[in-house]
């Protein structure tokens, strides 16, 4: 089967693609499409978070946990809409606090592709949702693929920034080679829980004083 995804990433996942799971996941997204069930984000779309941010550009990775499920919203980059489309209530919470943090202040638009472009691995858990649905993919398989990706990254990177936000997210840091990369929790800034934590966390700013501490260029956080 060929996997439309970024050359460097196709080299380094290319044994997860030949796997049962993988297949499982394919197979359901046909048999999904044959039944008239819509999902996000568009198919040429699923894995734009690899095509902006190829392995060897990874300097920060922030977790989501499902794309957006409503029309017109997800486009494959984990809290990012494209242009023109109303931020959800959690990036607004993120660009909150990037004006608190850095000064930043809200911006135009809620796409977060310059983020990406960047090193900043923009990577939801599961990688499709169906139409209103949400969570509706969390069970096919996408958690294995993606966890296998926060292991490669942490096996073939150093000095990787990893923000988890909220307990989902933070599960994830069992993963992570904690030696060799920066891992910064926080709650998830989520409507619900942003004040228990995520106002204020500093993450950005933290990201960046890290970068540079290990010779890296920092973040350009403003869009």
């Amino acid at each position: 089967m060929d996997i439309q995804i970024e050359t460097s990433w196709k080299n380094e996942l290319s044994d997860e693609f030949e796997k049962p799971y993988f297949q499982k996941i394919v197979t359901t997204l046909k048999e999904e499409k044959n039944a008239g069930k819509v999902t996000y984000p568009p198919a040429k779309q699923i894995f734009n978070a690899f095509e902006f941010t190829p392995l060897d550009k990874v300097k920060v990775v922030i977790l989501g946990q499902d794309p957006y499920h409503n029309p017109g919203q997800a486009h494959g980059l984990s809290f990012s809409v494209p242009d023109g489309v109303k931020p959800p209530p959690s990036l607004m919470n993120i660009f909150k606090e990037l004006q608190d943090d850095l000064g930043i202040p809200y911006p135009a638009t809620g796409n977060l592709e310059k983020w990406a472009r960047q090193g900043v691995l923009l990577l939801n858990a599961s990688l499709t949702v169906i139409a209103n649905t949400p969570m509706s993919h969390s069970q096919i398989g996408w958690h294995i693929f993606t966890d296998e990706v926060i292991k490669h990254i942490s096996s073939a990177k150093e000095n990787v920034v990893f923000m988890l936000w909220g307990k989902f997210a933070q599960n994830k840091a069992a993963l992570i080679d904690s030696s060799k990369h920066k891992i910064l929790m926080a709650a998830h800034p989520s409507p619900l829980s942003a004040y228990n934590g995520f106002m204020g966390c500093g993450h950005f700013s933290k990201t960046n004083e890290y970068l540079k501490s290990n010779g890296e260029k920092p973040i350009d956080w403003a869009l």
